[in-house]
């Protein structure tokens, strides 16, 4: 629990990140940086996003000294891939390779890129062995480095392109800090294995796949509506789209951190029904999650504008709001509630063709209709694709066996809705900013006690565990930990 913890501040900070990088740079300037940030996300995941992936389900603790030539293989891998997006990067600016974006943004978006992916192997490696005091160092380093480098850039130049180099900076620099505790010394020996790389791929790729259609969706959105209707329109589309997408991201990243673990330790220790039986309560638990905070952040919406959005963008992200919010809440029930299903079988077909789908469904409304009306028909495209790549996968999983908690899920839905009528009279008082607050602790509490009574997700029995633990650590600290 405490690499989720350190996860959340970690994604705190760099929810207020973006908030600072949209007031200072304003709606046409963030939205070149946001272009230039999902050309990022595109090249992490398709370089980088394969050897992360086999990071987190190949390697740990008994793996490290029963099979180094894991850490050499995987070693070896990143430094060719870097290598190789090196050289491309550079023939593409020394040969003036039109991509539609200036050469500078380009080159900072590509070492952004290059530094996210190394510094991500280093975090998949603390997350693998459990390592809490190197994770914690990489993620917070990484988040305030990019306040002094990124936030740094962009007051003192506006510069998009600078902005994401100072983000690159702040990405590679806490690899420094941390080098020799992630460092290992394998024996002689343990050589870089074709076979393993071989696996990794077999494994990884599809998802990567995957990954990379989904990735396609917000950068492809933001270059024709940049290119339809000016980069200050992309701007207001891009902030709806980043803060919704940082907060179920982080929300689904920072449970994955513990629960695909613990699926896999189950299928290590007990076989792969125990394993099924962990995923299945896995995604009971982010569903818990994601469900109520895509409510909850429609709710309290107003008090939130009022309160955290820049000025320049106030008043233009309501609408936008509205459809991105189910948008990347289904994003991120696919991505941590249902692709486990598929990883932990090595299946992960039905994982691209859903990604593939709502890639196509989006192309198909985004080019059927020229005529969308701004930032809130693309996403309404955007929300179009992900719920059909949701349906689909959630339709493959269960005709091919897979064991869904739809019990969790519909007592989810439920007490969220009653959340959202309880907190819905707050929407119209007066000064919403000091409403925010009251709001969040009141909705917490009444989806807290629906889900405690439901059972939602395994919550009262995990409860009412925890509770008589308490005695017998007041009895023994050392229990406490077991």
């Amino acid at each position: 629990m405490i690499l989720v913890a350190i996860f959340l501040v970690n994604a705190a900070l760099s929810f207020a990140l973006s908030l600072i990088l949209a007031s200072l740079l304003g709606p046409d300037g963030f939205g070149r940086y946001a272009i230039g940030l999902a050309v990022t996300l595109v090249i992490n995941t398709v370089l980088f996003e394969w050897l992360r992936l086999s990071t987190t389900r190949f390697y740990s603790e008994r793996v490290r000294t029963a099979e180094p030539a894991v850490r050499v293989t995987l070693n070896r891998a990143y430094l060719v891939t870097g290598a190789a997006l090196a050289a491309v990067t550079a023939g593409v600016i020394a040969f003036g390779f039109d991509l539609g974006l200036p050469a500078s943004l380009f080159a900072a978006a590509s070492a952004c890129g290059l530094a996210y992916g190394f510094c991500e192997y280093r975090m998949a490696l603390a997350r693998a062995r459990f390592l809490e005091r190197p994770y914690a160092l990489l993620g917070l380093l990484r988040a305030l480095f990019g306040f002094l480098f990124a936030a740094g850039a962009a007051l003192a130049t506006a510069d998009p392109a600078l902005v994401l180099a100072g983000a690159a900076l702040s990405a590679f620099l806490p690899i420094l800090v941390v080098r020799r505790r992630l460092h290992d010394a394998p024996p002689p020996d343990a050589g870089f294995r074709r076979d393993l790389a071989l696996t990794f791929a077999r494994y990884a790729l599809p998802l990567v796949a995957a990954s990379a259609f989904y990735q396609l969706l917000p950068l492809l959105n933001r270059t024709i509506l940049a290119g339809r209707e000016g980069f200050t329109e992309a701007g207001y589309f891009s902030l709806a789209s980043e803060l919704v997408t940082r907060l179920f991201q982080n929300l689904g990243a920072a449970l994955d951190l513990v629960l695909f673990q613990l699926a896999v330790r189950a299928e290590e220790l007990h076989g792969r029904e125990a394993a099924d039986a962990q995923v299945e309560r896995n995604a009971g638990i982010v569903a818990a999650v994601v469900i109520p905070s895509a409510v909850g952040l429609w709710a309290v919406w107003p008090s939130f504008e009022a309160l955290f959005i820049p000025a320049a963008f106030q008043g233009r992200l309501g609408e936008t709001m509205r459809l991105m919010i189910p948008t990347l809440a289904a994003f991120a029930l696919v991505q941590y509630a249902l692709n486990p299903v598929f990883q932990l079988r090595r299946r992960t077909t039905p994982v691209v063709a859903a990604a593939l789908a709502a890639l196509l469904i989006n192309v198909a409304i985004v080019f059927g209709w020229p005529a969308l009306a701004g930032p809130q028909g693309f996403a309404a495209a955007q929300l179009a694709g992900m719920t059909g790549g949701l349906v689909i996968l959630a339709a493959v999983a269960v005709a091919t066996g897979g064991r869904l908690p739809w019990r969790d899920l519909a007592l989810s839905c439920l007490a969220a809705a009653i959340m959202a009528a309880c907190l819905w009279p707050t929407r119209g008082w007066a000064a919403p900013a000091w409403l925010l607050g009251p709001q969040i602790v009141a909705g917490a509490a009444i989806y807290g006690a629906l889900a405690l009574a439901f059972d939602v997700a395994g919550a009262r029995g995990y409860l009412t565990a925890r509770m008589r633990r308490m005695p017998d650590a007041r009895r023994d600290p050392g229990s406490a930990l077991s």
